[in-house]
């Protein structure tokens, strides 16, 4: 449980959009949560260190706390408006150490620029962007995005689906708009790109759409028909992860030597017994 003077200093109870670094972006009580979320999302997706990510609207870095260590020197690349989020995340939650040593590059771009980095990405993430954007910003963003993806590149956003598209033309924050899959795979394909929905969890309304090339359709169909097995596959992996470090665990090992030779103890005993009775 976390004390009083805990809470106070994360924002627990805090409303959405209040002027802290944690609450400013979403819950804070789900801060570690969703970036678990994302990260498990990306790599259950193929993300390998030495792969290039693009986080979009990456806030106080809730994720990009994880994707920074994770990532080899300068593979992780964020955009974020609001300057002073990433500022905070680096004197809260990472330090400048770690930012001199894994060389994470920013910007704070607010018209979805992703051009500006000059460089292409095997991964992007747009976490609770599109539940606030207008769909004119979300073609920019789309459009953007085409021009940075690389050939096999996978584009993972959430949104919040609804039986009514936002027809406005302003960002709104912190209220969710709604758009229905279908007004979303349009944008897509206006944009030169695919979409389909992936079934992922996630903590509040939203649900996961992953964008690719025209020509990965048939890898994007595996995606979004495989997700359930997809989640299946990371939390067998991280048993098998588990086995495997259990295994070769010195203590471990030294108690299945033990039960070996117990068990061959036992047989010689058992041999001579046998061997007495036959007697």
């Amino acid at each position: 449980m976390l004390s009083k003077s805990e809470k106070d200093e994360l924002g627990i109870e805090l409303p959405v959009g209040s002027r802290h670094y944690r609450a400013f972006i979403g819950s804070s009580w789900l801060y570690d949560l969703v970036a678990a979320m994302q990260f498990n999302l990306l790599t259950a997706l193929g993300l390998r260190e030495y792969h290039y990510l693009l986080d979009i609207g990456c806030g106080s870095l809730r994720a990009g706390r994880l994707f920074i260590p994770y990532l080899l020197p300068g593979r992780y690349f964020g955009i974020e408006p609001e300057a002073w989020l990433i500022e905070a995340s680096i004197a809260n939650e990472i330090g400048e150490d770690l930012i001199r040593i894994k060389k994470p590059t920013f910007s704070h771009d607010r018209n979805f620029t992703l051009t500006l980095f000059n460089q292409n990405f095997d991964f992007l993430l747009a976490q609770e962007i599109f539940v606030h954007t207008p769909q004119v910003q979300i073609s920019r963003c789309l459009s953007e995005a085409k021009k940075v993806m690389n050939p096999t590149a996978i584009f993972a956003a959430s949104f919040v689906e609804g039986e009514k598209n936002y027809e406005g033309k302003e960002w709104q924050y912190p209220n969710w708009i709604t758009y229905t899959l279908s007004r979303m795979k349009e944008l897509a394909e206006e944009q030169g790109l695919i979409c389909e929905p992936m079934d992922w969890p996630h903590p509040g309304p939203q649900s996961w759409l992953v964008y690719v090339h025209p020509e990965n359709r048939a890898n994007i169909s595996e995606l979004s028909g495989n997700a359930g097995s997809l989640q299946l596959l990371s939390k067998l992996r991280h048993t098998e992860n588990r086995l495997d470090w259990l295994e070769n665990h010195p203590y471990v090992r030294f108690g299945m030597r033990g039960s070996r030779l117990i068990r061959r103890i036992r047989g010689k005993f058992r041999a001579r017994g046998s061997q007495r009775g036959k007697g």
